[in-house]
């Protein structure tokens, strides 16, 4: 009997991981693109998940709009500010060295934070309820429509965006800049286009993630993007920043660690689990799991 109950609960908390798992994965996109394209950690990514999760509280709230339109409303918000972000903030810092860049980002991080709190004020929202909330048993395992929603949300996504890396022009412009930014641009590529289209698609992403967790939290802060955002750069390191497939992968595993820890032994720990594999991954494999080791020249 006891050891029925402890596969029930493995179970149950592997849904609850996969469900967390898939947001993760979704922010971890963006970190792991931008990375991809410019090796630029974009430390304010955390913080367009929290505007996106507000763009889509304005457009449910105020705007009445149903679950997708608010969701594509969010995403072409989040986009838009993701590309003003990188022309204002990072374009002119480029060729500047990496530190320079890296502290801009933490100053976007600052100013979105806070200019948030001065707009809309520190007090938390509640999300509306979009969605009569339906509960499913399977044996003991208890799913919940928002899960659903949240999973079938998340993978839609990624396969589209699968699709637009893999058999699009602009895809195929951003693997290219990827590989060689010098060589794509002798090739006629267009490198600014290609970022700025990079970091739209990324802050798109983390928007719609932010809707995806208003909805199942039901509730939104301007501080919100802070932790969510932290843990996608260690999911985007896990499975191998730079890596497309590798940010989806460490999202999910990271999802389910949190989920079994807080189930099995306390979700005080679980945030100190998630900092743990950051330090255990970049010492056992630097590169991340489907990361490859790259010598740079000095």
């Amino acid at each position: 009997m006891e050891s029925s109950h402890i596969i029930v609960q493995l179970g149950q908390q592997l849904i609850n991981g996969i469900s967390l798992g898939s947001i993760y994965a979704l922010i971890a996109l963006g970190y792991t693109m931008v990375y991809g394209i410019i090796r630029l950690i974009n430390f304010a990514h955390g913080d367009i998940y929290m505007v996106g999760a507000y763009a889509g509280f304005f457009a449910t709230s105020i705007l009445k709009f149903s679950f997708v339109p608010a969701l594509i409303f969010s995403m072409s918000m989040a986009s838009i500010l993701g590309m003003v972000i990188e022309r204002v903030a990072y374009r002119p810092l480029r060729h500047a060295p990496k530190i320079a860049i890296l502290i801009t980002a933490i100053g976007v991080s600052l100013f979105l934070e806070y200019g948030g709190m001065l707009l809309v004020t520190p007090q938390p929202r509640t999300f509306p309820a979009i969605f009569a909330a339906e509960i499913y048993n399977f044996g003991g395992l208890v799913i919940n429509s928002q899960q659903i929603v949240i999973l079938g949300v998340s993978l839609l996504l990624m396969v589209i965006l699968t699709y637009v890396v893999h058999r699009t022009k602009m895809g195929k412009a951003m693997r290219a800049v990827s590989f060689d930014t010098d060589a794509a641009r002798l090739m006629g590529i267009n490198v600014d286009k290609v970022i700025s289209f990079t970091f739209g698609i990324g802050s798109a992403l983390a928007a719609a993630a932010g809707v995806l967790v208003g909805i199942y939290y039901n509730s939104i802060d301007p501080l919100m993007g802070i932790m969510p955002g932290l843990k996608a750069f260690v999911a985007a390191v896990l499975g191998g920043i730079g890596n497309i497939p590798g940010a989806m992968l460490g999202g999910t595993i990271l999802g389910v660690i949190e989920a079994l820890v807080s189930g099995f032994w306390s979700s005080t720990f679980r945030d100190a689990a998630a900092f743990a594999i950051l330090i255990i991954i970049l010492i056992w494999r630097p590169a991340g799991l489907l990361g490859k080791n790259i010598r740079e020249k000095v």
